[in-house]
């Protein structure tokens, strides 16, 4: 039975997401699978990917093969690298020890990377809000406009008590009849 590592399609017109699934390569697209893996989000900025790191690589071992995307996410988190760093422990050119290392060493750099690029996109974030809706005003200019715009009011409303109307003719004779 050939097995295939795919996307299967999830979500509503125009905002997909994915799970990535082990599933017999004639099954339909959407349809069985054998195992589920992970998700893959690629509508967030980045792309948010959800991975069980083991699994993907028990079933590479176990000859399963990746369609390009999958291989493309399996490469980004780092299940390609550890079959090589293995592929080179059976071959008896360092020991499983030394590969481990230099596996969890990459996936901490890595981890670093995602973090600092979802941060500089939250800060994008918060520059364009900031562009749209106009710099932010300090606590305390805010609290002077708003004592500046409770008094003024007031005033006005004694010059307008104090002031008497008026007559016109108009209102004089209306009166009288």
């Amino acid at each position: 039975m050939a097995v295939k590592m795919r996307l299967q399609r999830k979500g509503r017109k125009k905002a997909p997401f994915y799970h990535i699934v082990v599933a017999d390569a004639r099954s339909p697209r959407d349809g069985r699978f054998i195992q589920k893996l992970g998700t893959y989000n690629p509508m967030t900025k980045p792309a948010t990917i959800d991975l069980d790191r083991e699994l993907a690589y028990d079933w590479l071992v176990k000859g399963a093969q990746p369609t390009e995307t999958v291989r493309a996410i399996l490469r980004f988190k780092g299940v390609l690298y550890k079959k090589h760093l293995m592929r080179g422990v059976n071959k008896g050119a360092m020991s499983v020890e030394e590969a481990e290392t230099k596996y969890q060493a990459w996936i901490d750099e890595k981890e670093s990377r995602i973090a600092a690029r979802v941060a500089s996109t939250a800060k994008e974030k918060a520059d364009y809000h900031v562009k749209v809706s106009g710099a932010p005003k300090p606590v305390a200019a805010i609290v002077a406009e708003a004592a500046a715009e409770e008094a003024a009011p007031v005033a006005e409303d004694e010059t307008a008590v104090e002031e008497p109307a008026a007559e016109t003719p108009a209102d004089a004779a209306s009166e009288e009849e």
